[in-house]
């Protein structure tokens, strides 16, 4: 006995290890009444077979005592919730689910009540259980989640007329007609129409209209619509890599637009974010009411006679119980309607010509401010008030001229010795000099006050809502002095450089050459490049205007231009007509590039049309790009396409636009119009991207001999091979890109293939009429127009150096 002790002692460890603990946390595959009641202290789980779901009693953030019976993605990171039963009406840990004998599912606070929540169904007690099924779907009897959302919708779940998302703080929703709502009925922006369903692919099917592409279409992914507590409407996608949700599309914009984003007085101030990027701040002569989320003002203002304006440039208040428009000869005359009208706190005013006055009576609220109101609201505030406006433009900076009256006697008939005129001169020349000082230190105070006020409020931009401005110190110190080792592209007109600015942001700092104009032009210029937002457009953060040297900042984009990835000089690419050869080798040492799939190379090419037909027909100023190509295309992270070098032809000197030796572009993508001498429409654009279509299925330069070597190569076009290999005999596969043709699938990837290439055939048309608008083209693609049988296009070289 002695000798089997010591193993009687270990198998009591076992057993004790090995027993399940108490504390644990327990799954079920289902809820009935033999698991009834369930308590928060219980830890139990309920999971969908592919254990994608889980349901159960989740902790509030705020709160380790509060608890919420919810639905949470299991297999993501943040384990994000997607429905809850009481989320306004958190329970305590004595709380229970249970299953009456009614066949009712409720959630009590406490052992004897109140009933929080509840459900009935029609099914009887023997086969009502609570389950969670693959898609998240929570189900009782006949009662199901998806038909009650709270803020969030997923795939495969049907979107009614009568289906309403609602934000988790109750201020926001969005209907089944597609509009979002503050406070159920403040509308603030309309999809036009209501969604109807989405997949995990991101094509979303709208209500009687054509389907929404959402940015990383094609991909299957976990996917989310949820309503955000910010007002915005956002379709999410899990990217595994990363273990994190990214936005793929956002309903405004500006998120400052949102109705009751602030309170009532407040004035949003966006930095161009569309998450949280956002502030609310309190107009000039207000400031923040006690115990109360709104702006009231420092000096009540008890006669209304006795009042005065504060302007304040790019604000706009949107809200308020009556908004008159009205058409007026100038300022005066709406101010002075405002001034009679005892209900007006406030008139916006535009400066077009066109005389638009709208008088803000009652209340002010939903008050925001951009450049894109080209407008400015003039306050109405006591005349006692000190506060002078923090929202002043570039022509109030620079108005600190004061006119000066001088007047001397006549000189008497007696006077006429030149001692006196000497001194009168003397006198006067000293008083311009005096005066001219005076106005020198009064303009540098004044500018000095403005930028310190801009740093404060955190505008680190130009006074006319551009880009941040640079120091040329920051750009050297970015750049590491402009090393030889950070550039990364150079051409005719700039030189760019790879950089980290000292907040960590790295960056793409562009040196431009030969740049005309005044420093106001650039300036301009420059802001209106910078108001272009687009998802496929790179974006301006910044720029540098000292001593001649021009400089532009942009975001860098990681992954290159597409040439690296179309082009490439390390692979070797088997001939077409070896059917025993159809693996691709990489060359030892070369930099080694991922082939891109058929999928991204039509989302590349849709996301590339859709940012140019944004410069033709979106943009308020319309912008040629001029040069489009691989080398001017870039890819993000996921391989969002960015086209860059937008804008810069605004730039350049008018005659290296359109002379014949200094044509705008490069050789191989420009239209027969720069050499016909034919006026240069947007159309030039259209018959670049044509050609870059036509790259980005083949895989091969236009410029280069082509795939088949029965061709002379002072004859091959590339768009005229393409087009009697795919169209007129058809050969398909004869065009593809002999790298991934291994894995094209006729039935999956023909469609998207053939619309490409009858857009290109379209596109490279010799005669601009012929030529679709851009607009059409990305709509060609998407599939939502019908695609015409295309002419064949006629060869067409331009000789020469670019």
């Amino acid at each position: 006995m002695e000798f089997q002790r010591p193993h009687f002692i270990l198998l009591i460890i076992i057993l004790l290890t090995s027993s399940p603990s108490s504390s644990s946390a327990q799954s079920l595959s289902s809820f009935s009444t033999s698991n009834s009641p369930w308590n928060p202290s219980q830890n139990r789980t309920l999971l969908s077979r592919n254990t994608a779901f889980a349901a159960g009693f989740r902790r509030l953030p705020a709160s380790s005592n509060l608890f919420v019976f919810s639905i949470w993605y299991s297999n993501t990171s943040d384990q994000t919730i997607i429905w809850s039963a009481n989320w306004d009406s958190p329970v305590r840990a004595a709380a229970s689910l249970i299953i009456t004998s009614n066949d009712d599912l409720q959630l009590i606070n406490g052992s004897s009540g109140p009933i929080i929540w509840n459900t009935t169904t029609t099914a009887n007690s023997s086969s009502t259980r609570l389950i969670l099924r693959d898609d998240g779907n929570l189900v009782f009897g006949s009662w199901q989640s998806f038909d009650h959302p709270t803020d969030t919708f997923l795939p495969n779940q049907t979107f009614g007329n009568d289906t309403v998302l609602v934000s988790r703080n109750g201020k926001f929703s969005f209907n089944g007609l597609g509009n979002l709502l503050f406070n159920g009925s403040d509308s603030y922006w309309s999809l036009g129409n209501g969604i109807v369903s989405f997949g995990v692919d991101g094509q979303v099917q709208k209500d009687g209209g054509g389907p929404l592409i959402l940015a990383d279409y094609g991909q299957n992914r976990t996917r989310r619509l949820t309503m955000g507590d910010d007002g915005n409407l956002r379709f999410f996608s899990y990217n595994p890599v990363t273990n994190t949700w990214v936005p793929v599309w956002v309903a405004v914009l500006e998120v400052c637009l949102v109705h009751g984003l602030c309170g009532p007085g407040y004035i949003c101030y966006s930095n161009g974010s569309t998450l949280s990027g956002y502030q609310c701040l309190c107009p000039p002569g207000f400031r923040q009411s006690a115990g109360s989320d709104s702006c009231e003002r420092k000096i009540p203002i008890v006669d209304m006679g006795r009042s005065k304006f504060l302007r304040l440039d790019y604000v706009n208040y949107s809200g308020g119980s009556n908004q008159t428009s009205l058409n007026l000869f100038n300022l005066d005359h709406c101010e002075s309607r405002c001034r009679n009208n005892r209900r007006c706190l406030g008139f916006g005013f535009r400066f077009n010509g066109l005389g638009y006055c709208v008088l803000q009576l009652d209340n002010i609220m939903n008050g925001y401010w951009s450049p894109g109101t080209e407008m400015a609201f003039y306050l109405r505030v006591d005349n006692s008030e000190l506060d002078p406006s923090n929202f002043t433009g570039m022509s109030e900076v620079l108005d600190t001229t004061c006119p000066i009256q001088y007047s001397l006697p006549d000189p008497s008939e007696e006077s006429n010795g030149t001692t006196r005129n000497i001194i009168i001169i003397t006198i006067l020349f000293g008083v311009e000099i005096a005066g001219g000082v005076f106005l020198f230190r009064a303009f540098l105070k004044r500018y000095v006050k403005y930028r310190d006020m801009a740093q404060t409020l955190g505008l680190g931009l130009l006074p006319t809502a551009g880009p941040r401005r640079f120091s040329y110190a920051e750009i050297k110190s970015a750049t590491n002095d402009f090393s030889v080792e950070n550039i990364i592209g150079k051409g005719g007109f700039s030189d760019v450089y790879i950089g980290k600015l000292h907040d960590g942001r790295p960056v793409a700092v562009k040196c431009l050459k030969n740049v005309t104009g005044g420093d106001a032009e650039f300036w301009g210029e420059v802001t209106i490049i910078a108001r272009m937002h687009h998802l496929n457009l790179v974006r301006l953060w910044g720029f540098c205007n000292e001593k001649g040297r021009r400089v532009l900042v942009y975001e860098h984009v990681p992954n290159g231009s597409l040439d690296k990835y179309l082009f490439m000089s390390g692979h070797v690419v088997p001939d077409i007509r070896d059917d025993n050869t159809n693996e691709i080798e990489l060359m030892p040492g070369s930099n080694q590039k991922p082939i891109l799939d058929w999928n991204i190379r039509y989302r590349i090419a849709l996301g590339v049309a859709r940012a140019i037909a944004y410069l033709h027909e979106e943009c308020l100023e319309w912008v040629l790009h001029c040069d489009i190509k691989p080398e001017n295309i870039l890819l993000g992270d996921d391989f969002c396409p960015k086209v860059a070098d937008f804008g810069l032809s605004k730039l350049k000197k008018k005659e290296q636009m359109v002379t014949k030796s200094r044509i705008r572009g490069t050789r191989g993508y420009l239209a027969p119009e720069w050499i016909k001498n034919d006026s240069i429409t947007s159309k030039v654009d259209v018959f670049s991207f044509g050609m870059v279509l036509l790259e980005i299925v083949t895989g091969v330069r236009n410029l280069l001999q082509g795939p088949s070597t029965s061709i002379p190569s002072d004859e091959w076009y590339l768009p005229q091979w393409a087009y009697e290999m795919a169209i007129e005999e058809p050969r398909f596969e004869e065009i593809l890109d002999r790298r991934i043709i291994h894995s094209y699938d006729n039935k999956t990837h023909f469609k998207l293939i053939e619309r490409m290439v009858k857009t290109a055939m379209w596109c490279v048309q010799e005669r601009p009429e012929n030529r679709p608008s851009m607009g059409k083209v990305a709509k060609m693609l998407e599939g939502t127009v019908e695609i015409m049988e295309p002419p064949k296009p006629t060869i067409f070289f331009i000789g020469g150096d670019n």
